[in-house]
């Protein structure tokens, strides 16, 4: 309930705020209007009409989309790796959308013909090519992929395709200004077909792992233990990750890479309801698409008209708190 109220609270906020001079019982009458049955007539005009279904509630939806999948990614990582301070960069996702994105701005013709935005497009090729890259690094010496080796061959890849990013962007430094734009992460420039782009594998990311939380809660106790119920670890973790990875690929890709998600929001769940998994899966979830509205609103409102990077405003929140973890984890280490 807390989790529901909170989401709805972050979406009625961010609808009602903007720089057009809209009143707040003309944006409720034009949503209201558009469910059935209800009978509530709009009489806001049509460019009011366009800024609120073209410009703000696109925003909206990815930022809930966004955020509530960084969120699950991030706790779904935590507990395959064992680990408080994973995120869902940790593969190499956000490396890899990074140089595929310094691609296509440099390579690729930003025109009408394309039938969508190429840059997504490539940052979303780019992060499905390093975490298949880490995969197939991330084989231990008796061939088989555990937590470690897999998140060496992340660091490992990450290292070599961030290398390549910024050979890239000092040969070519009139880019710089756009790849860094993007890197830093918005959601001011989304549009409906976005929202087509990642609906898709976000819906089959969170579903994916929401029906593992119970897998996972089993993971916590230990591989061995797991497999001595009859579940098979390192299935599990190749399956959980891959939805996760999958998921942030494409959230990375429709928004840049916004950072501190995954982290913050399934520790302050863990000091709610405590460790399991079939608590903390499905509340990050709300509560990260929560926050990732929340940010935005905060992103807008501080240099308005203008905006500030969404990404500068989940780092100022998560960098504290990172460090909080950080010092806890060495503590009970």
């Amino acid at each position: 309930m807390l989790g529901i109220a909170f989401l709805l609270v972050a979406v009625l906020a961010s609808l009602l705020t903007g720089p057009a001079d809209l009143s707040p019982g003309s944006v409720l009458a034009q949503v209201a209007s558009r469910i059935p049955l209800l009978g509530v007539r709009s009489h806001l005009s049509a460019s009011d009409v366009a800024v609120i279904w073209q410009l703000r509630m696109p925003s909206i939806v990815l930022g809930v989309l966004v955020g509530s999948m960084l969120a699950l990614a991030g706790a779904a990582y935590q507990g395959v790796f064992h680990n408080p301070l994973a995120d869902p960069y940790l593969l190499g996702v956000a490396s890899g959308a990074g140089l595929g994105a310094t691609v296509a701005v440099i390579e690729l013709p930003r025109t009408q013909s394309w039938p969508v935005d190429p840059l997504p497009l490539a940052a979303f090729a780019g992060a499905l090519v390093a975490v298949a890259a880490t995969f197939a690094l991330g084989r231990s010496g008796r061939g088989e992929r555990t937590a470690s080796s897999l998140v060496l061959a992340g660091v490992a890849v990450g290292a070599f395709f961030t290398a390549a990013q910024t050979f890239l962007q000092q040969r070519n430094t009139p880019v710089l200004q756009e790849v860094y734009s993007w890197i830093l992460g918005s959601l001011s420039t989304a549009g409906w077909r976005d929202v087509e782009l990642i609906l898709p594998y976000v819906v089959v990311s969170g579903v994916v792992i929401l029906a593992s939380r119970g897998l996972l809660d089993a993971l916590s106790v230990g591989d061995d233990e797991a497999r001595s119920v009859g579940v098979d670890a390192g299935r599990v973790r190749r399956v959980i990750v891959a939805a996760a990875t999958l998921g942030t690929a494409a959230a990375v890709a429709a928004s840049g890479l916004i950072g501190f998600v995954g982290i913050i929001v399934p520790h302050a769940i863990r000091l709610l309801v405590g460790p399991s998994y079939r608590r903390v899966l499905p509340l990050s979830l709300l509560f990260g698409a929560g926050f990732l509205v929340f940010a935005n609103l905060v992103a807008h409102a501080v240099l308005s008209p203008g905006e500030i990077p969404i990404g500068v405003v989940t780092a100022f929140c998560g960098a504290p708190f990172f460090l909080v973890v950080l010092r806890q984890s060495r503590r009970f280490s």
